[in-house]
């Protein structure tokens, strides 16, 4: 099975290519405090009808771009 990430569309400027930023929480291995991460993925998109803020799962696939390694599969409600 291919890695699969939840996470936030945040831009939606390019053509056919969304930004995602999926968010983290670690907890550091000596003080067990809860560390909040966000990274942001450049995900392919084939359909029409997303907007910004939706929530979506992205999956890894082989590479369609320099930057782009994910693809949008579905949207959450």
């Amino acid at each position: 099975m291919k890695n699969q990430l939840q996470g936030k569309i945040v831009s939606l400027k390019m053509q056919k290519t969304a930004v995602v930023e999926v968010k983290k929480i670690k907890e550091h291995p000596i003080y067990r405090k809860k560390i909040n991460f966000n990274k942001k993925y450049k995900a392919h998109l084939d359909q029409e009808g997303f907007k910004e803020g939706d929530n979506v799962i992205i999956e890894e696939t082989t590479p369609i771009s320099k930057d782009k390694k994910w693809r949008v599969v579905q949207q959450l409600a």
